[in-house]
């Protein structure tokens, strides 16, 4: 049950309506004034009222609540009762201490309405059961209301006001509530079918246009925004700087309508009070402000308005810490801290009665990824959790749905375990990692799919943009190890993916056990949705639990299941060196050991293994540096196993032997170089055919690979700009993105001609234009005696002689030809590739 307070709820604004309406009436009896004797008109004195914040609550009830609440109590006297509005923006409830999640923060619905908070924004936790569950009982428990201007229904309406209207020291006061446009991927999908989350500036904007169309329009406009900067003033940040940064911040400083008076801010939890130029109004400033989290500090704003204009004539804004008082003269002295405290009390008895119960013990601290002594990385592995997918792969694997892997997205995690003071683990404080109380689900996925949801990790919202945590490291079960490279293209940075020591099939199918909140698209990991979903009738955090107490004590596991690894070539060439990095090989979970050593094997497809050294493992990092043995060819796997911590990586290699038609060649060195850019794996037989000329869908294919490093494409979304380049073209990305990059137009009848040999002179041309069409100083006297100064290729025969990419033939009687009509052999694609790599290295280097 909630707590009984006695201060209304809605409509005080309507309140305030009719009374003023009352007082019109009697004035309306009164006896008339002379009309030849007129009242002087009162100049209205300038009114200063206070507005306290908070944001990003999450649920804290704990040892701090009293002096919490104490905080806002001094801040309300500080200011005076009537001219104080106590407000939120947002993430009241969710991810929460366990005192709240264990009654699904009741407790701090119920230390709110103590409070007598006017009005919160929805934060994306107020969501994290369900739009229902907001609609109906939080609504119904909260004395408060919940404002949400940019999250439509089906109708295309908002699904709660958009805004309030309080009177506070005689003025009237409107609060606009949004929340972050990234709640979908924040928030089970489930549980906000059918909602529509708009740009969060423009609905303030709207609700703006709304209010000041009122026959009474407010005097002070607030707009409390669940979303904020990406830094604060702690971290060193300066407004100018996040603004700068672009994004959503930016957004809602430079574009909120100028009639805004305050802005609130949360989701970020950040620090910093800062001062911003109102836009589009000359020298005109108002406050932006963001507390932090947790009831750590309150938000304080004062506004000295002119009653009759309602023109805000100053401002200061501030940050409050929570006070140090001690909590019984806080009781003492402010009855509604008194009802916290007795509410407080009550729930942390109530959670100490099935908190306290020990469930496992650690041998040492299990946590997320530190950044020095900040919890919660997300963007990096960490040793809890990999736990944590263990734990849901043991116990799903037990149902009936079964399981082959499991997942876990890293926001999941919402506190650590700790080994101090002796190493046991309670109820609550296991329950406090996982507190969002999501079903286990088994999602079964093709090996193509599973790929794509370790390509997700580097986030796009379904728009396309990129969300303020552009990177989410999942954790993974023990059985999971993959490879990536960052700087690859979007679509193949995975450049491995292993399942129980064996590479995933891609067109296997495997069943992930998963949060319900990851089974539904959640943190843009959409490839989820691509599959078959089964509920386990498992609870997250029950079966953790579960698992801890099985598997006590439990012991941190340094081990890395994801490495980024660089310089591995699409074709290694047998008897040639190896040379392959492997970076970020610690954890940063407390406790990680530095990685010291690392030891190196060649393990062919029958099993022979090669021993390659053991390497230095120094600030993280290694290069295994190596010579293929010659002996060796196929698909073979590199396996490096790094000590202390125990990570195993396996990076498969495809060598090639030598070609069985180069040795002797006179380009046979640019031929090698060739295979081991990646640009070529020559043919099925082994050999290279270095006299056949080079047809022009394999050209598209060898400059595209250059020009990517060796790289081939991620597929390219759109038909081929040319009639005879179809669909299914082996070669139709590669030729999509030559014509893209206007390095060829093809014929003018529309077509490529793939299967066409590729001319001398139209090589140049393609070059020409790869290296961004250069000037090019053109000599009077052609270079080359079969050239004429009119050829339609002069200019980029030209540029290819100066710069050395090409000499040309020398004939018998002293001149030298181009031969620009003749197809380009391979061997001399081989030559002129290479050639134009030293210049482009040159070009670098000077």
């Amino acid at each position: 049950m909630s707590s009984t307070v006695s201060s209304a709820r809605r409509p005080w604004r309507h309140l305030a309506i009719t009374l003023a309406s009352a007082v019109g009436v009697s004035l309306l009896a009164a006896a008339p004034v002379q009309a030849n004797e007129p009242e002087p008109a009162a100049v209205a004195a300038p009114v200063t009222i206070a507005l306290v914040d908070i944001n990003d609550f999450h649920g804290r009830i704990d040892a701090n609540t009293v002096n919490f609440a104490g905080t806002i109590e001094q801040l309300r006297a500080k200011h005076g009762e009537d001219n104080t509005l106590f407000l939120s923006a947002g993430d009241n409830i969710g991810a929460s201490l366990f005192a709240s999640a264990t009654q699904q923060d009741q407790p701090t619905i119920d230390v709110l309405n103590a409070l007598d908070l006017a009005t919160s924004a929805v934060g994306n936790h107020e969501f994290d059961r369900g739009a229902d569950d907001l609609l109906t009982r939080v609504e119904d428990e909260a004395d408060f209301s919940h404002l949400a201007a940019n999250v439509l229904g089906a109708d295309g309406e908002p699904i709660l006001p958009a805004y309030d209207i309080f009177p506070v020291g005689g003025l009237d006061v409107a609060v606009i509530g949004v929340v972050t446009e990234e709640t979908p991927s924040l928030v089970s999908p489930a549980g906000i079918e059918g909602l529509t989350f708009v740009d969060p500036v423009e609905a303030v904007n709207d609700t703006v246009a709304d209010l000041e169309a009122l026959a009474d329009a407010p005097d002070v406009i607030v707009a409390a925004y669940h979303e904020g900067a990406g830094a604060g003033t702690p971290d060193g940040a300066t407004l100018e700087q996040e603004v700068a940064g672009g994004g959503a911040f930016a957004d809602i400083v430079t574009k909120t309508d100028p009639e805004v008076d305050v802005i609130f801010t949360g989701h970020t939890h950040k620090q910093y009070a800062w001062d911003a130029p109102v836009p589009g109004v000359e020298g005109a400033t108002r406050p932006v402000l963001q507390t932090g989290s947790y009831g750590e500090a309150i938000g304080e704003i004062t506004l000295t308005v002119d009653p009759a204009t309602g023109d805000v004539q100053s401002h200061t804004a501030a940050i409050a810490p929570r006070t140090t008082a001690p909590a019984a003269e806080l009781v003492s002295t402010y009855p509604r801290v008194a009802e916290v405290k007795t509410i407080t009390d009550a729930a942390l008895q109530y959670a100490a009665e099935i908190g306290n119960e020990p469930v496992a013990s650690v041998t040492a601290d299990i946590t997320t990824a530190f950044v020095g002594a900040n919890r919660d990385d997300r963007s990096k592995e960490s040793t809890l959790g990999n736990l944590v997918a263990n734990a849901q792969l043991a116990k799903a694997a037990q149902s009936p749905a079964g399981a082959d892997l499991s997942v876990v997205n890293p926001g999941g995690l919402r506190n650590e375990l700790r080994f101090a003071p002796d190493g046991v683990i309670t109820f609550a404080e296991a329950n406090a990692v996982l507190p969002f109380v999501n079903n286990l689900s088994t999602v079964t996925l093709t090996g193509a799919s599973l790929k794509k949801v370790f390509e997700q990790q580097w986030q796009t919202n379904a728009d396309g943009t990129i969300p303020s945590r552009p990177y989410l490291q999942l954790g993974t079960s023990d059985n999971v190890s993959y490879t990536f490279d960052p700087n690859r293209a979007a679509g193949s940075r995975i450049t491995s993916l292993w399942i129980d020591g064996e590479p995933v099939d891609l067109a296997a199918s495997y069943k992930v056990a998963v949060p319900s909140f990851l089974a539904s698209g959640g943190d843009n990991f959409r490839a989820f949705t691509e599959g078959t979903a089964v509920d386990t009738g498992l609870v997250d955090y029950e079966a953790w639990i579960e698992y801890l107490r099985e598997n006590s004590p439990v012991a941190p596991d340094f081990g890395r299941h994801a490495v980024q690894v660089e310089g591995v070539k699409p074709l290694q060439q047998a008897g040639t060196p190896l040379a392959v990095k492997l970076s970020a090989l610690d954890l940063t979970s407390l406790g990680s050991p530095a990685s010291t050593s690392a030891t190196a094997t060649l393990v062919a497809a029958d099993g022979t293994r090669t021993d390659l050294g053991d390497f230095t493992v120094t600030a993280a990092s290694t290069t295994i540096t190596a010579t293929v043995p010659s002996s060796v060819s196929g698909a073979v796997t590199l396996e490096v196993e790094v000590a202390p911590a125990g990570t195993l990586v396996r990076i498969p290699l495809q060598v090639a032997g030598e070609f069985t038609d180069v040795a002797g060649n006179t380009f046979a060195t640019e031929i090698a170089w060739l295979v081991e850019a990646g640009i070529t794996t020559g043919y099925a037989d082994g050999s290279f055919r270095p006299s056949q000329p080079v047809l022009r869908e394999q050209m598209a294919a060898f400059l595209y690979r250059f020009d990517n490093d060796g790289s081939n494409p991620a597929f390219f979304e759109g038909p081929s700009q040319f009639s005879d380049v179809a669909a299914g073209h082996v070669f139709k990305a590669h030729i999509k993105w030559l014509a893209d990059q206007g390095v060829t137009t093809g014929y003018a009848d529309g077509t490529f001609r793939p299967s066409a040999p590729v001319l001398r002179e139209q090589m140049a041309a393609f070059l020409y234009r790869l290296a961004g069409s250069p000037l090019v100083v053109l000599p009077e006297t052609s270079p080359f005696a079969d050239i004429p100064t009119t050829h339609t290729f002069y200019k980029e025969i030209v540029w290819l002689a100066s710069t050395n990419v090409t000499t040309g033939y020398e004939e018998a009687d002293g001149t030298t030809t181009f031969k620009g009509s003749q197809p380009v052999l391979r061997e001399q694609m081989a030559a002129f590739l290479f050639r134009f790599d030293e210049l482009e290295a040159a070009q670098q280097v000077g």
